[in-house]
């Protein structure tokens, strides 16, 4: 993982550890020690035999350079990555089937903000969350209400996983987001 500028056990690792405590606490800030927060997640979920699809070619060929790189159309990815809005694209992501949930893609979104001060806000609720929790994302509106879209249909859905550059968050299948 030397081409992703980071140590192959321990960093990815930490990454793993806080993607499982923010995937069980939808909605919390998370940090990571290994930076940029995005490169940490796809070292830690992408090997050779995970499709995936990004539009930053020098993720993509530091992915390659590891032999980590096997591309695939927004449609067929196992994990997408953006450096921002997908312009709705998220509601073409797999979303696995009744049988199979887990087929569904993990979505990992690069932003420069998240949290107190971001452009929008959701209230999130379900599995993890007590109640109802707000969270500030950076993204437009209409991509957050593309990724309700895509997780609409329980247990079938996407999983989404915010970052900045060393925190993220997580919105699993199983909550419902509104925009507010």
């Amino acid at each position: 993982m030397r081409a992703l500028c980071l140590d192959p056990v321990a960093d990815t690792r930490r990454t793993y550890r806080a993607l499982v405590d923010a995937m069980s606490r939808p909605g919390s800030l998370e940090s990571v020690s290994a930076t940029p927060a995005d490169r940490a997640v796809l070292a830690t979920l992408v090997d050779e035999e995970v499709t995936v699809r990004t539009a930053d070619d020098s993720l993509g060929d530091a992915l390659a350079a590891e032999g980590r790189r096997r591309e695939a159309p927004i449609d067929s990815a196992r994990v997408i990555h953006s450096t921002g809005s997908t312009e709705g694209a998220i509601r073409e992501a797999p979303r696995g089937t009744l049988k199979e949930p887990s087929l569904g893609a993990t979505v990992v979104y690069r932003l420069e903000e998240l949290g107190d001060g971001a452009a929008t806000t959701v209230r999130l609720e379900g599995p993890g969350v007590r109640g109802s929790r707000t969270l500030g994302v950076g993204l437009p509106a209409a991509e957050l209400e593309a990724i309700g879209d895509a997780q609409a249909d329980y247990p079938r859905g996407v999983d989404v996983v915010l970052t900045t550059t060393d925190r993220l968050a997580c919105l699993p299948r199983s909550v419902t987001l509104e925009v507010i």
